[in-house]
């Protein structure tokens, strides 16, 4: 069983940033798959971004695309999603999620709020 415990999320004026963070822990992290998933009241979950077991591959939704780098530290369990030049359409709940074949986990996420 992996826990998975976000961090970072707040607020933010529009063309700001912030650094969410994604703590791991109760299994072999290295070996997870890792990937940022948001949702939006009243709207369905949407993905952010991904980062492969070893680092080497990522992925973007086209939505943060160039604005969003994801990034993992293995050595200290943890997976970061750096936010760019947010807009207020980036508001969100930002919840981290963990999966290796078909096991699969997820955190409670934390709150992004960008103002225009």
């Amino acid at each position: 069983q992996v826990q998975l415990v976000e961090s970072g999320g707040g607020s933010v004026q529009a063309g700001g940033s912030l650094r969410l963070s994604c703590a791991a822990s109760g299994g072999t992290f290295s070996m997870y798959n890792m990937a940022w998933f948001r949702q939006a009241p009243g709207k369905e979950r949407e993905f952010v971004a991904a980062i492969s077991w070893r680092g080497t591959n990522t992925y973007y939704g086209d939505s943060v695309k160039g604005r969003f780098t994801i990034s993992r530290d293995n050595a200290k369990n943890t997976v970061s999603l750096q936010m760019n030049s947010l807009k207020p359409e980036d508001t969100a709940l930002y919840s981290c999620y963990a999966e290796m074949s078909a096991t699969n986990f997820w955190g409670q996420g934390t709150q992004v709020t960008v103002s225009s």
